[in-house]
């Protein structure tokens, strides 16, 4: 009799499995900033590693784990999306990288934001050195979160990408077009935005995604 070993974030992700979650979202250790989002996510904010992925050295869980977000143009309020979460980290004295964002970041804004610009770090690369310099960030340890801008991406330099935030327990993010929505990708959320504030959940880890778009 031959039998098929088949992952089970596969079949949650093509639904074929549906997993219960409870009424009220749990407390998650990483909140988006956004209570709505939060509200919607099956984590209750950020998506964190799955626990039978990776085990620590020191018997501890992974807490992070990578997330896409998906947009039509630049402009459309990414990084607002993002500010509650990296002024959180940067008040904590957790270092933020940026690898090879397509702008130079306005300091001014991040300021307002509430981001520590001490803990802010940005890296200048071509395409294959960021995604190489993404994954050793995120591996490291060492920061509290990693975004980056990669121009292309296969589906293994993701996976990569994945299980090096799950290693280092680096909140990872990972910015593409919005044509990328048509091809699946391990990232454990993916997000599109539609709009400076509203998004949609693509997909999450541990649940499905919600029917109708969040407004932030």
């Amino acid at each position: 009799m031959n039998a098929s070993v088949i992952a089970l974030d596969r079949l949650l992700d093509e639904r074929r499995v549906w997993k219960g979650q409870p009424q009220n979202p749990p407390s998650s250790s990483q909140p988006s900033g956004h209570s709505r989002l939060d509200a919607a996510l099956p984590s209750g904010g950020w998506p964190e590693a799955a626990l039978s992925e990776i085990l620590l050295p020191s018997g501890g869980w992974p807490e992070a784990a990578l997330s896409e977000i998906l947009l039509p143009r630049p402009g459309l309020g990414e990084l607002h999306l993002l500010w509650p979460t990296l002024a959180r980290l940067s008040q904590a004295g957790e270092r933020l990288v940026l690898i090879a964002p397509p702008f130079l970041p306005y300091a001014p804004a991040w300021q307002v934001a509430g981001i520590d610009l001490h803990c802010l770090e940005i890296v200048r690369a071509n395409e294959e050195d960021a995604l190489w310099a993404a994954e050793q960030c995120l591996r490291s340890g060492s920061c509290g979160a990693v975004l980056c801008w990669p121009r292309q991406v296969s589906d293994r330099a993701l996976r990569r990408l994945q299980v090096a935030a799950e290693t280092g327990q680096t909140l990872g993010f990972v910015y593409r077009p919005a044509s990328a929505a048509h091809n699946p990708s391990p990232a454990a959320l993916r997000l599109l935005l539609e709009g400076p504030a509203q998004v949609r959940v693509l997909k999450c880890r541990g649940g499905l995604a919600p029917a109708r778009a969040i407004a932030l």
